[in-house]
């Protein structure tokens, strides 16, 4: 598989990469970046972009789990009870995105996006609470429940993915925004693999742009988590990010249809 890129669309590569590493750092959606790139830059299938994206979401998760092991000892303790869910739940939805049924997934995405913009909007306290429990009801039927729905999405689609997943643990496993931020990037990488596996059995990812793509992500990831270490009250910022995020990718997905 070769790469076939003007010294424009390189550039738009770079920047683009960088851009969604940071974001999906940050907050998530950041493959509704990097899946128009994959479609009408590179030319790929719908089905065949989103398998692609899966190698920069996969590296960019590492290494930004990486880092946030190092920089925030003991935040993946007994994380195990969402993950697992998650990853069955991944393997169901990647066999599913074999055959993209791309208009009604982007309404729903639409749909969902607009309810947790007024969910954040209307009770920012829930978001931005300075101390979680640490994930207390991580164990509960209703925890695995629905992070093994997201964990269908994720496998099915990724774009948007993370958003749903602090969702969940905020408001549901009441980890507060930091703290669920570096989870959801493992969360991320655990079920991409098996995802992204999937994919390659079926001969549906391009490795050439998705390694190239990954790279830049990578980089993105690395800034991403450097800033949250870094910059003091970094979850008012994470909350105005997500509250961007969201709002664009709604926009995005109802205009796509």
């Amino acid at each position: 598989m070769e790469i076939d890129l003007s010294l424009g669309e390189f550039v738009l590569f770079v920047f683009a990469g960088i851009f969604t590493g940071i974001i999906n750092t940050l907050a998530g959606s950041g493959s509704l970046i990097t899946l128009p790139i994959f479609m009408f830059i590179c030319g790929l299938p719908p089905s065949v972009a989103n398998a692609t994206n899966r190698i920069g979401v996969f590296m960019q998760s590492a290494v930004a789990t990486q880092r946030f092991n190092k920089t925030f000892p003991g935040l993946f303790k007994g994380v195990e009870w969402l993950a697992i869910p998650a990853v069955v739940g991944a393997l169901i939805g990647s066999k599913i995105a074999v055959d993209l049924n791309e208009k009604l997934m982007n309404y729903s995405i639409g749909t969902l996006m607009v309810i947790m913009l007024i969910v954040l909007l209307l009770k920012p306290s829930r978001w931005l609470k300075a101390e979680g429990e640490g994930g207390s009801n991580r164990k509960s039927w209703k925890s695995i429940l629905i992070f093994f729905v997201i964990g269908v999405y994720g496998g099915f689609l990724q774009a948007g993915v993370g958003v749903f997943l602090l969702a969940a643990m905020v408001l549901v496993s009441q980890y507060n925004l930091k703290q669920a931020n570096g989870i959801k990037l493992l969360m991320v990488l655990c079920f991409t693999i098996p995802a992204l596996l999937l994919f390659i059995y079926y001969d549906k990812v391009h490795f050439a742009y998705g390694i190239l793509m990954g790279v830049f992500q990578s980089i993105g990831a690395w800034l991403g988590v450097r800033f949250i270490s870094k910059i003091p009250n970094s979850e008012v910022w994470i909350y105005r990010v997500l509250i961007v995020v969201i709002a664009v990718s709604a926009i995005k997905m109802f205009v796509s249809v």
